[in-house]
Parts: structure tokens; sequence; C-alpha cells
């Protein structure tokens, strides 16, 4: 059934189906008409406010979770609710600051991500997701260590510092003093190069026969470099913290379902696939329960929002995964103001 808009409610509607989603994202539990009778202030008799009931559960807009019980909002009524009723709160100076400390410490970008992500985590009371393209290690030193007759030990060093090894496969026969030669060579003539630019000076320096190497040499450095090629430079990195939130925030109904979307957490691929659907455009996308098929069952929503670099593409997305009835007015500003801050993050390190 579509999500009517808001202008077919009345203003008596309106009234009681806010109070409605308002005592369920704040109790998680259904309410009666005796109860918004009692402690919403609408001056409505109980007979009225379950006339109005029925209206708005034959809208699609809230239902009896079993016979005799209240009412809770359907996914459609909480789509609603956000799109067209909730009044944002924006995150007080204690929060802002939480936030942007972990912006403004030393370190790299990567670090500075997952600490901003965990702190996104505890203030929201959900999982905090932040997924950026993997950068290119800039190179500073590269060296070939043996290990045996056929392997040896590809390390790379960047300019922040971070060291990476790989094993590759060595010609039969290759002299030690090769794996020196070609390693002080890459240091030499590639410092200061990301990997696809040292990638395209060594084949252009090799396609020229500039490269002062032997062919033992070149095909060690060529396997070198293709390593990290291979391990797929732009791939996207996709970092949660607080997984352990979502079980927090789960009954003992939906643990399962909880334990299921952990699963999928770790797998990362279809999470990585929502969070670069919301890259699109520049508005903050709430997806809530059913609305993807990956929360279909577990119950959950994600609150996500793009932030752009410098030259205003955008750079990554950040957001929250939490249950359906988590506090929207709360947490989408919040979820804003980190893509702002993540913003000026990545500005710093270009």
């Amino acid at each position: 059934m579509p999500v009517p808009p808001i202008s077919d409610l009345n203003d008596r509607a309106r009234d009681v189906f806010r109070v409605v989603v308002e005592s369920y994202l704040h109790t998680g539990a259904p309410t009666g008409s005796r109860t918004i009778a009692q402690r919403s202030g609408l001056n409505l008799s109980p007979a009225s406010i379950r006339n109005v009931m029925q209206d708005l559960e034959e809208l699609g807009l809230i239902a009896a979770p079993h016979t005799s019980a209240g009412r809770l909002p359907t996914e459609s009524g909480l789509r609603l609710f956000v799109d067209g009723m909730m009044q944002a709160l924006e995150p007080n100076a204690e929060e802002r600051s939480a936030i942007e400390r972990q912006v403004t410490q030393p370190g790299p970008v990567e670090a500075a991500l997952a600490a901003t992500t965990a702190a996104l985590s505890g203030l929201s009371a959900c999982a905090g997701l932040v997924m950026v393209p993997k950068r290119e290690l800039v190179l500073r030193q590269m060296s070939f260590v043996p290990l045996s007759q056929d392997k040896a030990l590809a390390v790379l060093v960047s300019e922040e510092g971070a060291v990476e090894n790989r094993v590759i496969d060595l010609a039969h026969g290759v002299d030690p003093s090769v794996l020196v030669q070609a390693g002080n060579y890459m240091t030499a003539m590639l410092s200061g190069l990301t990997l696809s630019e040292a990638r395209e000076k060594i084949g252009r320096e090799i396609g020229e026969e500039r490269a002062m190497l032997d062919d033992a040499a070149r095909t060690l450095i060529e396997r070198g470099l293709a390593v990290w090629s291979e391990d797929g430079d732009r791939r996207p990195v996709l970092i949660v913290r607080g997984q352990g939130r979502l079980i927090d925030a789960a009954d003992a109904v939906q643990l399962q379902r909880i334990t299921e979307l952990l699963d999928d957490l770790e797998g990362k691929q279809e999470i990585a696939e929502l969070l670069d659907s919301a890259s699109a455009g520049d508005a903050t996308r709430i997806f809530i329960g059913a609305e993807n098929k990956l929360f279909s069952l577990s119950g959950s929503s994600v609150i996500a929002k793009p932030f752009r670099g410098l030259d205003g593409r955008v750079v990554g997305v950040v957001g929250v995964i939490g249950p359906t009835r988590l506090n929207y007015a709360r947490v989408v500003p919040m979820v804003d103001f980190t893509a702002a801050t993540l913003a000026r993050l990545v500005g710093r390190g270009a």
C-alpha cells in the first residue's frame, strides 16, 4: 500500500498518529486508546481515539501486533512520520565536541575515520558505519626480502609510515643481489608517487628501455607493483563500529535476526552496496526495515549521509544502523553533523 501524503490526514488523525509513533520510538510498546486519552492531552475520549486509530489502520499507518493490543506504527507509518512530521533535534555542544575531537587528532586519516565512527556509535546507541574509497598509497620505500628459493616478501612503506607486506613468487635461481637492486631502484625512482603513478612510470621506463635493469630485476619490480594492483586499489573501505549495540537493542524474538544481520555486516559487501547507493545526491538517506532487503528480517533502519572533498566530489558515506524505533529526530541531525565533520577531515588530509 502506498504511503498517503501527510495532507490526507486531518488534525485529529495527525495528533493521534504522532502520539502512537512517539510512544513507540520511546518505549517500543504498542499504545492503546485509553493511554492516549489519559496522557496525550488531546482532549479526546477513548471512543473517539479508537475511531481515529481504525482510520489510521485502514490507511496502513498503524497496526495491532496481536488481538486486543494497542497499536504500533507500520514501516509505512514510520516513513510518513520521518518524511513529513519529525522535528529534528540538533546535536548539543557536548555531542558535537565528542565527534570533532576524533577529527582533530594527529595520525592517519583511516584511524580518525574509525574513531569518529566509534564516537557516532556511542552517541547514537547504534552501530556506526563509514565507507570511503581505498586511498592509494604514496610510496616512500620498497624492498624485497628473500623467504625461500622461489618466494620473497615485498615490503612497501608509505609516506604516512604505513607498512604493507605481500608474498610474491620468484623466478627460479634469482640471485639475492637482484632483490637488493630492485628495491634500491624502486625507492630511488618511485618515491613520492602513488602506486598507479609508479606503475605508469615503470611501464614507460621499461617500454623506452631507459631502466638500467636486467631482466630478473625488471620482472621483480613489475611483479612487486602488481600485487598491490591485484589487491584492489579502488576497493571501498568499510569501517563498522559498535555492532554489539544492535544486540543490546534487540529483544529475544529479534536476537536471531540481529545475529544474522551481524554476519552480513562482517561480509560487508551488501552494506557497502547500500551505502554506495546513498552517495547519490546530497540528502540524508533513511532506509526503514523492509525498504531494503538486507534489513527485511532484522527490523533495522539505516541513516546515511554522503560527504564531499574540497573538489566537491563525494568521497565517502557515513551513517548508523539501528532498530526501526531509533530516535530519528536526534540521530538524523547527528549523522548530518558527522558527515560535515568528516568532510573537513578529508579536506585537511588532501
